[in-house]
């Protein structure tokens, strides 16, 4: 059964997860709907995301999604609790792309394609009767006048300038991560104009350079269990870390990458100096120092015979327990347990338990997968996404000052914040 008009017309600007989100449910609700999308194809992210298979969102309740976003757990609660991770997995279902569980709980499409999410929010949003308009760079977005009771939108498409003219506005234009696929920032300043607060953006779940000589040499290992802890200028080492998480880690020739590394990133591009912030990993979670300093106690018969590499290879691969004994004492690798020096098996525990590593900086907006930063969250109404500062005015996604954790946290907020913006811009005189 037809959907009956409102006779409103919406306007949605970018074409990502949340404005497809946004578009396909407003339609639906009976809105006449326009996408505005300055890329010559929809969810160009969405295409990138999970290595090109897009990680969905996470196995985990709306809560566990929540507590991913710190300072905008609060905010998060009413959108995801009314449309979680369950629900995004049903919503890919019905649209045809059945969905998988990895171990570490992200969700993925069985297919491991990406462009199977994006063509299925795209066909979503056709079907329900989305006007789809690419190529268009919107420049401005101007309130209701006295003159006008519409928004006006002004933009270029195909070297021409244009104008459109909404009831309502939905703004999805992203952040600034990943620039190459056309997230530049450019609605800060639509958004700024129309006197919104854009807290200062920063890269978040990207890269981080730094490390020594001994970690550069090991470029290319991986290790899937680590725990990285980050202690902040007001968070001094030998308190509370101000953030910790557990997960796989990667070495890199610049310095340190995998989801561990990039889920403490944006803690740390929080502080004008990121090198004043201490991080310290855990290479061994599994095991107490107690448990360590048992084994390399073991001086006499056949225990003290062997390497004291052979003994760390037990726990870790054997680069890192050669750069490990480099780190000690250059000798100690083919050193024999019983000749190892006290001092130099405290120095080993030190560096399986709590090694400290230094970031000197982050590979930037080029290389994060999401914003942290964005439009201020008290100037926008959580059940709704309505702007607190102009009437028919929502804003949904990245461009908000979220950003959670990887593995499918952030693509789950997009479509949650989407979907109740699409639904309330479609309400009449109480969006």
């Amino acid at each position: 059964m037809a959907t009956q008009s409102t006779g409103l017309h919406i306007v949605v600007v970018g074409a990502g997860a949340a404005g497809m989100m946004a578009a396909a449910v407003a339609a639906q609700s009976g809105a006449r709907v326009t996408l505005l999308e300055k890329n010559t194809k929809t969810g160009v992210k969405i295409l990138m995301s999970g290595g090109t298979r897009c990680n969905i969102t996470h196995d985990t309740d709306s809560k566990g999604i929540t507590e991913a976003f710190g300072h905008a757990k609060r905010f998060l609660q009413p959108s995801i609790g009314k449309f979680g991770p369950s629900d995004v997995i049903a919503m890919f279902h019905e649209m045809g792309v059945e969905t998988k569980r990895e171990e570490t709980g992200k969700i993925f499409p069985v297919s491991n394609r990406a462009i199977d999410v994006r063509d299925a929010l795209h066909q979503s949003m056709l079907d329900a009767g989305v006007r789809l308009e690419l190529r268009c760079a919107v420049q401005s977005i101007l309130p209701p006048s006295d003159s006008s009771r519409q928004w006006r939108i002004s933009f270029e498409q195909n070297g021409c300038a244009d104008e459109i003219f909404a009831d309502r506005v939905i703004v999805t234009s992203g952040g600034r991560s990943w620039p190459g696929c056309g997230t530049t920032g450019d609605g800060y300043d639509w958004l700024r104009a129309l006197g919104h607060t854009i807290v200062a953006t920063r890269p978040a779940l990207v890269p981080l350079v730094g490390g020594t000589n001994a970690t550069q040499a090991l470029s290319g290992l991986t290790l899937p269990d680590v725990n990285v802890s980050v202690f902040t200028p007001d968070h001094r080492s030998g308190k509370k870390p101000k953030v910790q998480r557990r997960s796989s880690w990667l070495f890199t020739h610049f310095g340190f990458s995998g989801p561990a590394a990039m889920d403490v990133s944006g803690v740390m591009t929080a502080y004008e100096r990121i090198q004043d912030s201490v991080m310290r990993l855990d290479l061994v979670p599994e095991l107490s120092e107690a448990e360590l300093r048992e084994v390399l106690g073991r001086r006499s018969g056949e225990a003290g015979k062997r390497t004291v590499a052979n003994v760390l290879q037990q726990w870790v691969p054997s680069r890192l327990a050669l750069a490990i004994c480099e780190e000690s004492h250059p000798t100690n690798a083919n050193c024999k347990l019983a000749e190892l020096p006290n001092k130099d098996a405290n120095l080993m525990i030190e560096k399986l338990k709590r090694w400290h590593l230094p970031v000197n900086g982050t590979r930037g907006f080029a290389k994060a997968e999401v914003t942290a930063g964005g439009v201020k969250l008290s100037e926008v109404d959580p059940r709704t996404m309505q702007s607190r500062l102009a009437k028919g005015l929502f804003i949904a996604g990245e461009i908000l000052d979220v950003d959670g954790w990887i593995g499918g946290y952030n693509f789950q907020a997009a479509f949650s914040t989407g979907r109740a913006a699409g639904l309330a811009a479609v309400q009449t005189d109480d969006a």
